[in-house]
């Protein structure tokens, strides 16, 4: 793999921390759902730092989307979050990854389990299945601290058929809400997720205390160890 220059060329805002960056990136040759890439910065001195990052949206030509948490002192999520304007460019190098990947020939059905910033690769997969037209039926369980720290809010509130979407709060909940705030429990994973009965792909993302706690609940209630797959994050600088 070798670095590819990446233009930026459109911005949203997700939180008041996080922010999607879509990048044109010429001879890009394509992605799975789940896949990751690296980004480096390079100063006006040479020196140079890079960090890897969850590619947030479905194989699409020659652009690639990203969505970033900053990361406070970090040396590459602040820049990419609040300095980085629409022309700049940074490079890119990928994808990487290809375990951590929903691919559309699939019939099994889905469980995605995010914590977090976790949502963003399965998002990818939750876009894939939407840009290919499949009818494999999704759950995703989304636990987030509140409200406020929601990504993809809107895109998420709208009906999809063959989608289920549950929040879960750990911190605080909107009012009213019919759960109360806290981690996630055996009872979310078995009320919201599939059966084991029925053999579903379970992808679990976020940090690695949340990503363990939920994959032990997984096998817990049945599921084969060979179909929950997991990928987890932690301090890395930013």
């Amino acid at each position: 793999m070798s670095w590819r220059p990446a233009r930026l060329t459109e911005v949203r805002d997700e939180t008041p921390s996080a922010r999607t960056l879509r990048f044109e990136v010429p001879g890009w040759s394509g992605h799975l759902a789940g896949q990751h890439v690296d980004v480096r910065l390079t100063a006006d001195d040479g020196y140079s730092t890079q960090r890897s990052y969850s590619l947030a949206g479905p194989s699409d030509g020659e652009t690639v989307e990203l969505t970033v948490e900053s990361v406070p002192g970090g040396e590459v999520s602040p820049y990419l979050t609040e300095i980085m304007e629409i022309g700049d460019e940074v490079e890119l190098r990928g994808p990487v990854g290809g375990w951590f990947v929903w691919r559309p020939e699939s019939a099994a059905p889905v469980l995605l389990v995010a914590g977090g910033s976790g949502i963003v690769p399965l998002m990818a997969m939750l876009r894939e299945r939407r840009r290919v037209g499949s009818r494999v039926p999704f759950r995703l369980l989304y636990s987030l601290r509140g409200p406020g720290s929601r990504y993809y809010a809107e895109e998420l509130r709208r009906p999809e058929p063959g989608v289920d979407v549950t929040f879960l709060y750990t911190r605080s909940t909107p009012v009213p809400w019919p759960r109360p705030a806290g981690r996630v429990m055996l009872d979310d994973l078995a009320e919201g997720g599939w059966p084991s009965s029925f053999e579903p792909d379970c992808y679990v993302c976020g940090p690695t205390g949340f990503v363990e706690a939920a994959a032990d609940l997984l096998l817990a209630l049945g599921h084969a160890p060979e179909r929950v797959r997991t990928e987890r994050f932690g301090p890395t600088g930013g």
